[in-house]
This record gives structure tokens, sequence and C-alpha cells, in this order.
């Protein structure tokens, strides 16, 4: 005979515990006619809302670029000068008939220096997915900062 399991919260985090990541909040992303573009991630952490951007020119790669280099500039935002990223580098790739993006980032925290790899299948808008792509790649190292704070 089993015996009657309690009702479970249907809470994502039960009480006591924290979130160990980053919620991804918004992405947007625009062309100017002069061939600029613009992108916007806004990441949520604790109700605050961290907003990173990003400027550059247009162009297939580029465009994965801005969208990339507005999501560390979010992590930024959010880390507060102990942990600073740079992105080394975007690729796109065809994949099993899908877009499957990759980003390189190295991030310096003190004097300790990691580079992180990141990937992310974007099903329609691949310059979002590079801005996961981002995400996908400082996940871990981004849960262990939280954990620690």
């Amino acid at each position: 005979m089993t015996q009657p399991r309690p009702i479970e919260s249907s809470a994502l985090f039960p009480i006591g515990q924290r979130r160990e990541r980053l919620k991804f909040a918004n992405f947007s992303f625009a062309r100017t006619p002069a061939g600029q573009c613009t992108a916007e991630v806004s990441l949520e952490w604790e109700g605050v809302l961290y907003v990173g951007r990003a400027i550059g020119q247009s162009s297939p790669l580029g465009d994965f670029r801005v969208a990339a280099e507005a999501a560390l500039h979010a992590l930024a935002d959010f880390g507060k000068g102990a942990l600073q990223f740079e992105l080394l580098g975007v690729k796109h790739l065809r994949a099993f008939d899908e877009n499957l993006i990759i980003v390189s980032v190295s991030m310096r925290e003190g004097v300790k220096l990691t580079r992180l790899v990141g990937c992310y299948l974007a099903e329609s808008d691949t310059r979002r997915g590079a801005a996961m792509a981002v995400l996908s790649a400082t996940n871990r190292v981004l849960g262990n900062y939280i954990a620690a704070q």
C-alpha cells in the first residue's frame, strides 16, 4: 500500500532556495537606414533588470557580434565590475538543418582569466540566439558567482 504524498508547491524555487541563474527578460534589435544596428538585452535578477546595449555596423556576422556584445554589457552591469567579459568571436553554423550560434568569451575575475564557449540552437531569430549563446557560455561561472554572494 502506498503512502499518500504531500502536495508539492508549484513554485520553481522552494522557499529558502535561491535561483542560480539570471533570467533572460527581453531582447530587441534594430537597423538604421545608414547601416548601423543596435541591440538591447535585459536580464532579471531578484526583480532588478540589468540592461546591456551595443551599437555597430550591420552585416550578417556584425549583427551577431552586436547582439552578443549587448548580452555581455548586461552581464557586466550585473557583475558591477567584479566580472569582466570580452567577446572573442561569434560563429553561425548550419548543422542538421538548424541554425547554431557559437560564441567564445573570455572572463576576467580578479587576476584569473577563463575562456568560455557557449552555443544556442536558434530556430528563427539568430541575433537573439547570439545573445542566448553568451548566456550559455557564462551560466556556470555566473552560478558560482551568485552562490558566493
